[in-house]
């Protein structure tokens, strides 16, 4: 790899690590530690106070400038690192166990929903203390995880439906629609129960109602599993982007009252305002980066990154409601960027580039 290519990998840790420096520890959603605020601060003129600094300024247009640089020369140099090869070689053989992570990642959080007395989100109150927790428990079991994923889904559809809070947990819906199409996997229920089912001469085989429609569902929707990298990263790239856009941006009055609850200007020594523009800015830009399927591994640990930190910096964060994201978030760096992303029709280009530049021998 040329020196130039070697420059611009290090380039991408190093601002990974900046960016979630920057951004980890006010990125949390902000409903979940503050109270409303008794005045709200109008999100075009706060964002004009805090730039009309100039070293604020300065700081937000170098940046911003300095990351689309950035993935403007990765766009065009492409730089191959043995590293990352031997990194996504690895993650390759993980694949089997991306249906056990996601749903590690809904059971556990549904189980402590509703223990805890909240639906799908801390922000809506409502026990359903037993609907919850079956969910969960069956999706950690691993039985009827389809149906239950479907469930799942049009549960929390139907809530959405009179509750917008729960908008803070959006990302159960990618969640459970990979699901229904990943299956339960290995180990779960539903493969040790099929093994039985599928054996000749059980007893269980004789007397399993499920099995063959299972069967036959899996088959039909076979097809489709291979979009899961897509629905996982394009959800959870929807939701970074909303909590930058929505949740500080657009109400600057709370993400400033996280920053001075755990004095984050202690942290990094910048105008709480820049706290909240760059905490902003790095989610939206994590968030596009994974819809398009642009670097998405590199983004994923940026997001992740983000996600610790939050963990670590605020200690009354409710955790528990961020597994899902976590779980998420670490499928989609097993997985990748997957069919439908710019990392996809990169890899493409450049493997028709070599072909063109190192054809195959004809045959004889």
């Amino acid at each position: 790899m040329s020196t130039t290519g070697r420059r611009m990998a290090l380039s991408v840790g190093f601002w990974a690590v900046a960016l979630a420096a920057l951004a980890g520890r006010a990125s949390a959603h902000v409903d979940y530690v503050t109270d409303p605020p008794t005045a709200a601060r109008d999100a075009v003129e706060f964002a004009v106070e805090v730039l009309s600094e100039p070293l604020n300024l300065a700081l937000v247009v170098g940046g911003t400038v300095g990351v689309v640089a950035l993935l403007t020369g990765l766009l065009v140099v492409r730089p191959t690192v043995p590293d990352v090869e031997a990194l996504q070689s690895a993650l390759a053989s993980y694949r089997e166990y991306v249906p056990w992570m996601l749903r590690l990642s809904l059971g556990l959080p549904l189980v402590g929903a509703g223990f805890a007395g909240y639906f799908f989100s801390p922000a809506v109150p409502v026990e359903a203390r037993v609907l919850q927790v079956g969910l969960g428990f069956l999706l950690l079991f691993g039985l009827a995880t389809r149906a239950v994923a479907a469930v799942g889904l049009a549960t929390y559809l139907a809530a959405f439906a009179f509750n917008p809070e729960l908008v803070l947990a959006i990302e159960y819906v990618p969640g459970f629609l990979a699901i229904v199409l990943v299956g339960s996997g290995r180990p779960s229920a539903d493969h040790l129960l099929g093994v039985v089912a599928g054996t000749s001469g059980t007893y269980y085989g004789r007397v399993d109602p499920v099995h063959g429609v299972a069967v036959r569902f899996a088959e039909r929707i076979d097809p489709y599993r291979r979009y899961v990298a897509t629905v996982l990263r394009v959800g959870i790239g929807a939701a970074f982007a909303y909590l930058g856009l929505v949740e500080k941006l657009a109400n600057p009055s709370r993400a400033v009252q996280v920053v001075h609850k755990y004095d984050l200007t202690s942290v990094v020594p910048v105008d709480p305002g820049l706290w909240v523009l760059g905490a902003g800015l790095t989610e939206i830009g994590v968030g596009l980066l994974l819809v398009a399927g642009y670097y998405t591994r590199g983004a994923a640990a940026v997001a992740f990154t983000m996600l610790v930190m939050t963990l670590f910096g605020l200690p009354d964060d409710p955790v528990l409601a961020h597994i899902t994201l976590f779980g998420m978030i670490s499928a989609v760096f097993t997985l990748g960027g997957g069919p439908l992303s710019l990392d996809a029709w990169l890899e493409a280009t450049r493997d028709s580039e070599r072909a063109r530049d190192d054809p195959s021998p004809a045959a004889d």
